[in-house]
């Protein structure tokens, strides 16, 4: 798909792309064959100020924002002029009231916050959750955007009476540079209030909630130019007046496109410090179990169904942490990252690190188990077992919990033929080749791993203002530099040690139930 402004003949230009995630803001300036020119960081801060809550102020979004955007076109000395557009990727599932005047009336509550629990359980007694899950994809949960609106709406009314629109991060950034409220499919999608198959706001649950749509912004494409930059920010922002705006998707979504996911049969692994698992398909995935979910894909008209977990790249953190004094010494000694010494201790174990079971359950677990109350476990340890063998059955019950997620997925239908896998965790060879053994297929690691979100806004800018063609740039953007093959021996060992990994998870739940009571 391709979509419609066109810049004339010969003249070099470039994308902005602007990721704005959890932790800070990256900047990424891509040219018209994609390729990634130079790229900048501007963090910002998170306020916890009670249990379940998280939030951030959009003002500093904004600062980081005017800052990386300085930055990146005079380290690259790219002339404002020959910026073709400014477009999005932004953290998802959050809630941001702006004032008709784009101005935020509070701290934006974002993905991570879960406060709204009885505003959710209250919705749950409106509409069922099984409908809200066929309608949105998702399941009816606090952590998305509605619950967010209706605990405004409960505990801040006069903030909720005085919002014009109930936007997204990377949708208040876009009203703050046009002046207009928009927010793209895939963004829209984990509000708990889109109805995915319909393109549109669902008018069941909108009812149920009480809420009135004309607090929520107007629906767009991610490849829609929404507006220019207006003549009052942009010396502030540092790009010319009149420069094109494309609204662009939600993080996980634009990583999705930027791992070349853009046709079914095709899935990919985000490994950092949690992980998830997505595809790219023509229709939603609907688990009867709910233990997965479906976005709206970045690409008009697909889906990428999804499973998350919460303690991926953190268990093994935690690992290097509390059991890798030794390694992390040598680590310094010799200049090199802790990981690759960990992994090479794991590599010293045998499949199953000798009979070693690791739940990865640090946090609680979302897909597929979706148990806050879950915790970590080694299980089967003995007096035999070394630090090598921790260290794989690290590894591997991450990556059995993620076997669980894809699973889940292929048991509706799905075939996935190779498995991309882009983020931090995805250096490591040796957790690679695990994948490969357990997954069952070829695992593929890009070229480019860390950038991917900011690549997939990029392309959908670039599709926007017609510098690319349409989505298959992806391709040649992200290629990929090697794969892991699957070993048949591994692999059927592997399966024989899959139900026995759940049986586990499913022995521990009553004890997490009584550990939770007690440490109240």
């Amino acid at each position: 798909m391709s979509a419609g402004i066109y810049l004339g003949p010969s003249m070099k230009r470039y994308i902005l792309a602007h990721d704005l995630g959890t932790t800070g803001n990256k900047a990424s300036l891509y040219d018209d064959e994609g390729k990634l020119i130079a790229s900048s960081l501007s963090e910002y801060g998170t306020f916890f100020e009670h249990a379940g809550w998280a939030e951030q102020n959009p003002e500093d979004w904004w600062q980081a924002i005017c800052k990386s955007t300085r930055q990146l076109l005079e380290q690259s000395k790219t002339p404002k002029s020959d910026i073709a557009c400014i477009v999005f990727s932004g953290q998802m599932m959050g809630c941001v009231p702006l004032s008709k005047a784009a101005k935020p009336l509070r701290n934006a509550i974002i993905w991570a916050d879960v406060r709204a629990t009885n505003e959710a359980s209250w919705l749950g007694k409106r509409i069922s959750a099984d409908e809200v899950y066929k309608i949105s994809g998702h399941r009816l949960s606090a952590s998305y955007s509605l619950a967010k609106i209706l605990w405004i709406r409960e505990h801040q009314k006069d903030i909720y009476d005085a919002t014009h629109k109930f936007v997204h991060a990377k949708d208040a950034m876009v009203a703050r540079l046009t002046g207009n409220f928009v927010t793209d499919y895939s963004d829209a999608s984990g509000m708990n209030l889109y109805a995915l198959e319909r393109n549109t706001w669902s008018e069941e649950i909108l009812e149920a909630s009480e809420l009135a749509a004309n607090k929520l912004p107007d629906l767009k494409r991610s490849i829609d130019v929404v507006g220019e930059v207006l003549p009052g920010v942009a010396e502030e922002v540092g790009l010319a007046a009149g420069t094109p705006v494309v609204v662009g998707g939600g993080d996980g979504c634009c990583a999705a496109t930027g791992a070349g996911v853009i046709k079914e049969g095709r899935a990919y692994n985000y490994l950092g410090s949690s992980s998830w698992i997505a595809l790219a398909t023509q229709k939603p995935i609907f688990d009867p179990s709910q233990r997965t979910f479906t976005w709206a894909h970045l690409i008009p008209g697909m889906f990428s169904p999804c499973g998350t977990m919460q303690a991926a790249g953190a268990s093994y953190a935690w690992a290097k942490q509390e059991l890798a004094p030794l390694e992390l010494g040598q680590a310094q000694e010799q200049n090199i990252s802790v990981y690759e010494l960990m992994n090479q201790k794991a590599q010293s174990s045998k499949i199953g690190a000798s009979g070693l079971l690791y739940l990865p359950y640090l946090l609680g677990e979302r897909s597929p188990r979706w148990n806050p109350k879950a915790r970590g476990a080694f299980v089967g340890l003995d007096i035999r077992h070394t630090r090598a063998d921790l260290f794989r059955a690290v590894l591997e019950g991450v990556t059995l919990n993620l076997k669980v997620i894809m699973d889940t997925m292929t048991a509706q239908g799905v075939t996935i033929d190779a498995m991309r896998v882009i983020g931090g965790g995805a250096k490591g060879k040796l957790w690679n080749q695990l994948m490969a053994d357990i997954y069952g297929v070829p695992v593929e690691c890009l070229a480019i791993l860390e950038e991917a979100t900011s690549m997939g806004a990029a392309i959908a800018g670039g599709v926007g203002v017609g510098l690319y063609q349409d989505f298959s740039i992806a391709e040649t953007m992200n290629p990929v530099s090697s794969s892991a093959q699957v070993d048949p021996t591994a692999h059927k060992k592997y399966q024989e040690l899959l139900p026995i990994f759940n049986k586990a998870y499913e022995a521990l739940v009553p004890i997490y139930e009584d550990l939770a009571d007690w440490n109240l």
